[in-house]
């Protein structure tokens, strides 16, 4: 073997060890890191009846039941889970013909018809912030402070005639000039953008179009990050602030669990896989398919597909089951960068540009208690009811109750783990 093939395999040689080292590691630290957790969520259920609410909650929630095979099936009585989302949506979840046999989804589950009378507006021009209003220069102060975190969402929803979804889109939209980038006409995206936040259940405590502009509106503010300054293009801008826009639409006010426990149409669909995060992507495209509703209309065949590709890693993302392994992916691509370069983060691939646009719009979702006291105070006694109203459903539906779900015996204040 002569010294060049020699200094050649030996290189080789030395990369392939750097990288089982890294890999070795990573493994190292999730055992760690769980038999840890295990630990204190052992401890914590011990120390009372509310500890153990919530070490089953995080449990439950936090960690990919993909990844725990000896989990014993949950029974559950005839007839109670399909009644209970029935009863929860205000439908029945499958339909029969004459002959009494069961037919496939005509179309998808949630998708109103064109709602011409509630989503368009009058007048030849635009609205100036998005929406007609007759506190227009009360909102647009209050929306001048769209780059600031912790501005007063329920008041914006207040100042819109309850459209804080349309009213932020419009406004970070224009502000980052992507209408005009990407060629959207305005009459175009407040026509989706209604469209959109009609699909959100306004009855939902928590995941109403008002959560969802929070989300939109922190995004946005997480993008102008010194860190992250000149990092993105235009499109992915775009498709994480669409993402954000949509990450919750149609959501019933009924958690991932809920749906496979009671073996909804939904979760018969997804495969009890990202029930909710699949079901709102597939509302979001096929809203887009409405007359007058087509933002992407003049978006090349590959600017379309890229981000459609990159709207569906971010709002899966969302997935509270995959929270873990986001962590560890993300912290996992920062340490080999720094390991394998000059310490210096270089986004140069696909995957590593994806991750970190992933963990920022997960970041948004969870951002309340980052918020003004006041502002988390609300969002979490909006989300807590959210919790008892299904908790008193599967109490109906003879279900075993989820953690943090019965009114009766959570402790709010202790649930701010």
């Amino acid at each position: 073997m002569e010294k060049s093939d020699d200094v050649m395999w030996w290189g080789g040689f030395s990369f392939l060890s750097l990288g089982i080292d890294i890999i070795f590691v990573f493994l190292l630290v999730i055992y760690q890191f769980k038999r840890m957790l295990n630990k204190e969520l052992s401890h914590f259920s011990e120390s009372s009846k509310s500890g153990n609410q919530i070490s089953e909650y995080i449990c439950s929630t936090f960690l990919d039941k993909q990844q725990e095979l000896d989990l014993p099936s949950l029974r559950v009585e005839e007839g109670s889970g399909v009644d209970a989302i029935a009863a929860a949506r205000g439908t029945t979840t499958k339909k029969k013909d004459r002959g009494g046999r069961v037919t496939p989804m005509s179309h998808i589950s949630g998708v109103k018809k064109p709602l011409t009378h509630t989503n368009s507006f009058t007048g030849e021009k635009a609205p100036k912030h998005g929406v007609e209003t007759p506190y227009e220069e009360e909102l647009g102060k209050t929306l001048g402070e769209i780059e600031k975190w912790g501005i007063d969402i329920f008041r914006i929803a207040e100042l819109s005639n309850n459209r804080p979804l349309t009213a932020v889109a419009y406004t970070a939209f224009q502000n980052r000039e992507l209408l005009k980038t990407f060629m959207i006409p305005a009459r175009t995206f407040i026509q989706f953008m209604m469209t959109l936040e009609d699909h959100y259940v306004k009855d939902n405590p928590f995941h109403n179009s008002t959560h969802a502009a929070d989300v939109t509106q922190s995004t946005n503010v997480l993008l102008n990050s010194p860190a992250l300054e000149s990092v993105f293009t235009p499109l992915e801008i775009m498709a994480a602030l669409f993402a954000a826009t949509v990450h919750d639409v149609d959501h019933p006010g009924l958690t991932n669990q809920f749906l496979v426990n009671s073996s909804s149409e939904l979760a018969l669909m997804y495969n009890d896989e990202s029930v909710l995060e699949n079901h709102h992507l597939a509302v979001a495209f096929k809203l887009l398919q409405n007359d007058g509703c087509d933002i992407f209309q003049n978006l090349s065949k590959k600017q379309r597909q890229t981000l459609r590709k990159m709207v569906i890693d971010m709002v899966l993302s969302t997935d509270m089951s995959k929270h873990m392994s986001l962590l560890a992916d993300l912290k996992t691509m920062v340490e080999t960068k720094k390991v394998a370069g000059s310490g210096v983060l270089l986004l140069d691939n696909y995957t590593d540009r994806i991750q970190v646009l992933e963990n920022l719009v997960h970041c948004a979702d969870l951002s309340n208690p980052t918020k003004p006291l006041w502002q988390y105070k609300k969002w979490v006694a909006l989300l807590m009811e959210e919790f008892f109203q299904q908790g008193d459903k599967e109490k109906e539906a003879n279900l075993d109750i989820s953690p943090m779900c019965d009114r009766h015996n959570a402790t709010i204040e202790k649930s701010q783990v």
